[in-house]
């Protein structure tokens, strides 16, 4: 029994979470997000702000569990070689249809949350990618990681930049340039370092 009421509390705290979610989003589609107090959110979905203050610590944090839950969450399975590209169309579609939301962060003082946002699912479909490729290689950990955050910073950038040039350029385009760009690269990459770690050794 107790069992069961735990599990009815935890799916009652998640829609109501949702329910302040789609009220801070849809109130983001008109007014800029600091002008926006915790009275605009709990109004709009008829709750109080009691039940807000118990579950966010405030609307920075509401944000932050948005792109979590909805973003992040979303391209847990596209973490490897063969489907990095579906990954981050999924990063693009999710921006497009969460357009005014996104860019509404882009260009408030929450914007580090959008770059939080984009780091983390960058971050981690690329070492993905590298941790598979790099199966059977001896190569440092500090090499892969310095791979992955290189190529994660390129990425988030690009999206930003993209997102500031007003989503012109078709997300299929974008991802086939990537594609063709760095095509083989994390393989002859993965190697160099592979033979600098075997160099060392050599050396010792």
């Amino acid at each position: 029994m107790y069992f069961y009421r735990q599990v009815i509390f935890l799916s009652s705290s998640h829609l109501t979470k949702k329910a302040l979610a789609a009220s801070l989003k849809q109130i983001m589609r008109h007014v800029p997000l600091n002008k926006i107090t915790v009275k605009h959110i709990v109004d709009d979905c008829g709750l109080n702000r009691q039940t807000f203050y118990y579950h966010f610590k405030d609307i920075y944090e509401l944000l932050g569990w948005i792109y979590q839950t909805e973003a992040v969450d979303a391209i847990a399975g596209e973490r490897s070689y063969s489907t990095w590209t579906i990954g981050f169309y999924k990063i693009f579609k999710y921006i497009g249809e969460n357009k005014a939301f996104c860019l509404n962060t882009l260009h408030s003082l929450a914007r580090s949350h959008l770059d939080a946002y984009l780091y983390s699912v960058t971050n981690e479909l690329i070492m993905g990618v590298v941790n598979e490729v790099s199966c059977g290689m001896r190569v440092e950990e500090a090499d892969k990681r310095f791979l992955t955050n290189f190529y994660t910073l390129a990425f988030a950038g690009l999206v930003i930049e993209w997102m500031r040039d007003g989503m012109k350029e078709q997300p299929e385009v974008i991802i086939g340039k990537l594609s063709e760009l760095m095509e083989g690269n994390f393989v002859r990459a993965l190697r160099r370092y592979e033979r600098k770690a075997a160099d060392l050794i050599d050396r010792d």
